[in-house]
């Protein structure tokens, strides 16, 4: 179709509009939709938006374009950089083509064409926003092979970033750290001039991973506040951004956030008629703080064709149940007290295959172990089938003992420097599933065993990070294999899903290590930490949600003594908070009392009797002054039912919780409100509660939505470590 001078995409709420009269098209606006402008409206959007030339800069208002780089005068980072064999490092893209259409779903798209005569290279843009009011932005970069005096040259890639510019009143900057049982802890500052730049080089997102790197109006918080998003859908190296010049970026702007794949020297290097493809970055913009960017994001994943359709079963896990001791009496008898309490699904992990005693053998020999499992899984298998439970089963196919025959028969297969290999990581190393033969040795065994013992489902785990992951390539050299072993993954899921479509996979990665878009493209749900510890679940969990919906979450109770941290926890403070997700146990039930198993007997039918609520809601989260307390919970999309967590994490100075704000609800409506007690009452630090909760204990208490969502519920105080379940009806 026709391209306009200026073109205006607009979907969900938002819009975007990109000016293409320039040599190199520019973004004028990203955030709240703009409405029906008219031609003349949206060339009037351009003409004011260009901004003064200042002292001693270059002779032409400075220009943030789609494509940033010197050539425009722009000296931040650039949209790519590379060269020609050492030549041709100053590229001057130009505008070459457009094309804009609009999705029969609502979604509007612009593909814009660049060629760089200098560098010898065409690029296409693509902006998809799409109905939920993300905008996904992909990126192709192809070495041309019609210029015969430069055909001859690689051109080597040093990195491609996709950028946008934020407004002058984005001042504060949000994105996550971590580490092994403590994932996505979230950290501010304010935005400052020159780049802040996070760079991830474990080979895959890791537990300190940026996530979602969120820039914002001063103060925003879950509810309130304006704030710009973007995420890597990518599950190797990534870098993120924001930057800010003292120039400005053009017009309006200011800040520019950025992101893109993380590419090692050497890594993408295009002979002429190759294609770099840039992993997707997914741009979300809210008026209504971080709840408005996750309600974006839980759309875009829920409206995927791949999501699951199914109720999420509740999962027995048998790591902390039983870790290596593979007994089948003892995991016959851990299945049938998993069928009486109500799991659905019984999921064997770690210890299963041969030589896999402890954690330092065995990997890479994907053979059921025929000492400790002399007929095979079958007897586990089928009993757990007959119970009416799915079964599942754990693996780590990237990975590889020394300890194992795989690693002795094919040395070669191990991803490492010719070299010689650096220090192992959890006594492990990396499978270098890029070469074809270990690529196509993985797919046989995990096929052959999908079959053969009709598993339901996959665990899989990536434990290690990608130390020195370089492969001997053709010519013997080293070269980097992140990138990849990256799309070999995704070859390996993808093929394995076509073979078996009924199967579903976790994405582990010692825990949460590997939560980006693109793994979730090819998986069912994400398991978010190795931690199970409640008063640690419950923030892992809440920035978790940041990005993935509930039902995508694996959150299990486990044992009164957490396994990691050995603190103990209330029964209670356990089942309420792993009742916010896809629920599990992590325990032997084998050694449960009978009012154990009695309580987990309840709380499965209560997970049961919720998940469609928890699992299509949406997320809401309340903004309160401190860390001591959180209220979090999930609204019906239609506002007639919602279900709340009040939790309290440690001690404060304030005896009162005060009134408490219930986010989410419908001010127009009546509600009645009672506390779901079944999985224990929580301890208190005081006389005598609110007089409402004495009576919402015993049934509903009447409360209108206007008291519920503008004053609020003085809410009770807590003993630390515990957590009080509400549930909200319509009148």
């Amino acid at each position: 179709m026709d391209v306009p001078a200026v073109v205006a995409l607009r979907a969900g709420g938002v819009g975007v509009v990109v000016d293409l009269t320039g040599e190199v098209p520019k973004v004028l606006h990203w955030g709240r939709d703009l409405g029906e402008l008219s031609t003349a409206g949206l060339e009037a959007l351009a003409f004011t938006a260009i901004p003064a030339t200042l002292n001693n800069a270059v002779d032409v208002p400075p220009t943030f374009s789609l494509w940033a780089n010197e050539s425009q005068g722009w000296l931040g980072t650039p949209a790519h950089e590379g060269h020609l064999e050492g030549r041709a490092t100053a590229s001057h893209p130009r505008l070459a083509g457009a094309e804009q259409s609009r999705g029969p779903d609502g979604s509007a798209e612009l593909m814009v064409r660049l060629c760089d005569d200098v560098s010898d290279v065409d690029i296409l843009v693509t902006y998809r926003l799409d109905p939920t009011g993300i905008l996904a932005v992909d990126t192709e970069m192809t070495r041309r092979s019609a210029t015969l005096l430069k055909s001859d040259l690689r051109y080597h890639l040093a990195g491609v970033s996709t950028m946008l510019p934020l407004p002058r009143r984005a001042t504060e900057i949000l994105d996550f750290t971590g580490k092994w049982c403590r994932e996505r802890a979230p950290q501010r500052r304010p935005v400052t001039f020159g780049s802040y730049v996070r760079e991830v080089r474990r080979g895959k997102p890791g537990h300190d991973s940026p996530y979602l790197l969120t820039v914002g109006t001063s103060g925003f918080g879950f509810r309130e506040g304006e704030a710009w998003a973007v995420h890597v859908g990518w599950s190797g190296n990534q870098r993120y951004l924001a930057e800010q010049l003292p120039e400005g970026a053009g017009g309006t702007h200011a800040v520019v956030l950025g992101a893109g794949e993380l590419l090692r020297p050497g890594e993408v290097s295009l002979e002429a008629g190759q294609t770099y493809a840039a992993p997707t970055c997914y741009f979300a913009w809210s008026d209504r703080g971080l709840d408005g960017l996750s309600d974006r994001f839980h759309e875009l994943l829920r409206a995927r064709g791949t999501h699951p359709k199914t109720p999420r079963p509740l999962v027995l896990n048998t790591w902390e149940a039983v870790y290596f001791d593979h007994d089948l009496d003892r995991l016959l008898g851990l299945a049938e007290k998993a069928a009486e309490v109500g799991v659905e699904r019984l999921v064997l992990d770690d210890g299963w295959f041969r030589g896999r005693r402890d954690d330092t053998a065995g990997l890479g020999d994907w053979y059921v172990d025929a000492k400790v499992w002399p007929h095979g899984l079958s007897p586990l298998a089928d009993r757990v089938h007959e119970l009416g439970m799915q079964f599942g089963l754990w693996v780590e196919p990237e990975m590889i003992n020394l300890d194992s025959q795989l690693a002795r028969e094919h040395p070669e297969w191990i991803l490492g420097p010719s070299g010689g290999l650096g220090p192992p990581q959890r006594h492990q190393y990396v499978l270098n599933i890029a070469n074809e033969q270990a690529w196509a040795y993985l797919l046989e065994r995990l096929d052959t065993l999908v079959g053969e013992y009709s598993i339901d489902y996959l665990k899989w785990d990536h434990n290690r990070d990608l130390h020195e992951a370089v492969c001997r390539g053709a010519d013997g050299l080293d070269r980097p294999g992140v990138r990849a072993q990256t799309l070999a993954l995704y070859r390996l899921l993808d093929a394995l899903r076509e073979r078996h479509p009924a199967l579903e996979i976790e994405s582990c990665a010692g825990g949460g290590g590997r939560i980006d878009l693109g793994i979730l493209a090819r998986t069912d749900r994400v398991w978010p930490s190795d931690c199970n510890d409640p008063l640690e679940r419950q923030l892992i969990q809440r920035w978790t949600g940041q990005l993935v919906p509930p039902e995508l979450v694996a959150t299990h109770v486990s044992a009164a003594q957490a396994h990691t941290t050995h603190r103990h926890a209330a029964q209670s403070f356990r089942l309420i908070t792993a009742l916010f997700g896809h629920a599990g146990i992590e325990a032997d039930l084998t050694r449960s009392s009978a009012q154990e198993l009695e309580i987990f007997t309840t709380w499965a039918a209560l997970y049961r009797e919720l998940r469609p609520l928890l699992h299509q809601g949406r997320v809401v989260r309340a903004d309160l002054v401190g860390e001591a307390t959180v209220l979090h919970g999930v609204v019906s999309p239609d506002r007639t039912a919602a279900l709340f967590c009040w939790a309290r994490l440690a001690t404060s100075s304030e005896g009162q919780a005060g009134q408490v704000i219930f986010p989410g609800l419908a001010s127009d409506r009546d509600y009645r409100v009672r506390i779901r007690g079944e999985v224990g009452h929580p301890s208190m630090f005081q006389v005598a509660p609110p007089p409402w909760v004495s009576r919402a204990f015993e049934g509903w208490v009447p409360v209108p939505g206007a008291v519920l969502r503008l004053a609020g519920l003085a809410m009770p105080t807590l003993n630390p470590e515990q957590a009080m379940l509400l549930e909200i009806r319509a009148a």
